[in-house]
């Protein structure tokens, strides 16, 4: 099997995580309601945990690697403001999809990444597309339990929905693998970009005491703090 075969396999595979979860979503509603919320919130965390572990153990070790300082922090100063804006927007524009697009807007990057990692015989793109595939499954849950609430689509169609944002990941793992593999600098700057959106989502969303009620730019505040903490390992790697 080639690599580009085997980049198109996982990526696709990880992008069915989202209707799959988005099927788990429709099972019947649990009874009583204090243990559907727990479930709720269980599978909620367990993402965001995957999420943390893709950055701290895929996206910044390897972004790191190309980049100087003054890029590496100006990949994650870009990322948590454009995730910031993209936020800020779909709030203000009461979308029924701001999770859809919340969820694609890290997805689409780390497939990316994932293509290019292949291309350059990395062994972390499997680990990649694991936590990758991990992080879809309750953010595609996620997804459909907001756009059922929204009253704007049935069950069905929400998982078609869901269905039609597989295709992505393979196509921007084609990119990666293709076309940006020979730019690694690239690479690394959408590593970080990616990584620095995911925690802020990771805070805004996930960690609802780290933020004020309706505040979106505390959230950054992680992004900043987590941010010393890899220029203080740059700086003794250094």
């Amino acid at each position: 099997m080639s690599e580009l075969t085997q980049v198109l396999l996982l990526t696709t595979m990880a992008g069915a995580a989202i209707p799959i979860g988005g099927a788990i979503a429709m099972i019947e509603r649990i009874s009583p309601q204090w243990i559907e919320e727990e479930f709720r919130h269980s599978v909620i965390a367990f993402g965001g945990g995957v999420l943390i572990s893709a950055v701290a153990l895929v996206l910044v070790p390897d972004g790191v690697k190309e980049l100087s300082l003054g890029w590496i922090i100006t990949a994650f100063v870009v990322g948590a403001v454009a995730f910031w804006g993209l936020e800020t927007l779909l709030a203000r524009s009461k979308s029924s999809i701001a999770q859809l697009v919340a969820m694609l807007s890290d997805f689409i990057p780390e497939a990316i990444a994932l293509g290019a990692a292949f291309a350059h015989g990395e062994s972390t793109g499997a680990l990649l597309a694991v936590l990758i595939g991990l992080q879809n499954l309750p953010e595609g849950f996620n997804a459909f339990r907001e756009l059922k609430a929204s009253g704007d689509f049935g069950g069905i169609k929400i998982v078609l929905l869901l269905s039609a944002c597989v295709p992505l990941g393979p196509l921007a793992g084609w990119v990666g693998y293709q076309h940006l593999s020979a730019y690694p600098r690239i690479i690394s700057f959408i590593m970080l970009f990616a990584a620095s959106g995911i925690l802020y989502l990771t805070f805004q969303d996930l960690a609802p005491q780290s933020k004020s009620e309706n505040q979106r730019a505390p959230a950054i505040g992680a992004v900043l703090g987590f941010l010393l903490g890899v220029i203080g390992q740059v700086l003794l790697d250094g």
